[in-house]
């Protein structure tokens, strides 16, 4: 059926035609009766594993991206998946870079973007999660970020009034620090200046699980394009730091072989491109740390072979946003049944 659609949506603009597919899942998280029904649709075979103390229905969860200011979490849970990543959230509202920005390369199955965090603050997300009903065996998690005009030297600022407000509502958190779209941003994959913001992150963590009596996990997202030296440096500062997990990898900024008109736009470039690169990622993490941290794999998952590919790399978990795009609301549920006990 979407296969059907898919052309006439993409005769729009990309963010116009994303819009309206949150519209849609709002509606359905909005709706006992349409909630059932795609649930019924969309159901899918239980596979569970437990990943940092958390207990998720299967292995495959929607990555930060899609429902920026997590106003469809609900709906987009219908579709099968084990876990929603919402996000990426700043403290303050902002506008984010300018229009356009959000690419279809459609020869290459890929999507460049250079949103740079648009959204409408944490204060609104945490009302859309705040006494929301969630569903039975969601694993809800936020993606934290600083604002555009926040001094890279002041970051921690900024994730340490996003871990207060989230701490409460989310199952677990994630920094993000990888992001191409935020200048500066990528800075903080550094060694020294890693260290010193999750120590200082860290601090924040404690007081909120002591508070509120259960442990918060706490995840970094990486970028694909850390040399190896770099991922060294970084994985050394999040093991002795104590993070819960890795999120392997945001979008890059490399560009190689594309066939693609837009190929040259600037921004972050995800889909069947990213599928090797963030693979070797999950595998190189997975080697270093001897699979002693957990790895949340993403980047250019469109079929159930691609799951595996990361799942075989060393990945725990499986997070999929573009592939949504190309593959429409369905896929979940193939590559769930597809996987069988894996």
């Amino acid at each position: 059926m979407y296969r059907i659609f898919r052309p006439i949506l993409f005769r729009l603009d990309p963010e116009n035609t994303h819009h309206f597919s949150l519209l849609l899942m709002r509606l359905v998280g909005t709706s006992q009766t349409l909630s059932r029904i795609i649930t019924w649709l969309y159901k899918t075979p239980k596979n569970p594993v437990k990943i940092f103390g958390l207990n998720f229905q299967n292995r495959l969860g929607i990555a930060a991206g899609y429902d920026k200011d997590g106003e469809a979490w609900q709906g987009l849970s219908c579709l099968g998946f084990g876990h929603v990543e919402i996000g990426t959230v700043t403290p303050q509202p902002q506008s984010g870079n300018p229009k356009p920005r959000v690419f279809r390369l459609m020869e290459d199955r890929a999507l460049i973007n250079r949103m740079g965090f648009p959204g409408k603050g944490m204060y609104y997300v945490k009302n859309q999660l705040a006494g929301k009903k969630r569903p039975r065996g969601l694993v809800l998690g936020v993606n934290l970020g600083m604002n555009k005009t926040t001094p890279i030297e002041m970051a921690a600022v900024d994730y340490q009034q996003l871990i207060c407000t989230f701490a409460s509502h989310a199952d677990y958190l994630v920094i993000n620090i990888s992001s191409p779209n935020t200048v500066g941003l990528r800075r903080l994959q550094a060694k020294e200046l890693m260290d010193k913001l999750l120590k200082q992150l860290n601090q924040v963590r404690v007081d909120q699980q002591s508070a509120l009596n259960r442990r918060i996990p706490l995840c970094v997202k990486l970028a694909p394009d850390l040399t190896d030296p770099e991922l060294d440096d970084a994985l050394s500062v999040i093991q002795n730091r104590e993070i819960d997990g890795v999120i392997a990898t945001n979008t890059t900024v490399i560009r190689e072989g594309l066939k693609s008109k837009n190929a040259r736009e600037v921004g972050g470039l995800s889909g069947i491109p990213l599928r090797r690169l963030s693979t070797q990622m999950v595998r190189k993490i997975h080697h270093r740390t001897r699979g002693q941290l957990p790895i949340i794999g993403v980047g250019g998952v469109m079929s159930v072979d691609d799951v595996k590919e990361k799942l075989d790399a060393g990945a725990a978990l499986v997070q999929i946003y573009t592939g949504l795009v190309y593959e429409g609301p369905g896929l979940g549920k193939r590559i769930n049944r597809g996987l069988g006990g894996f």
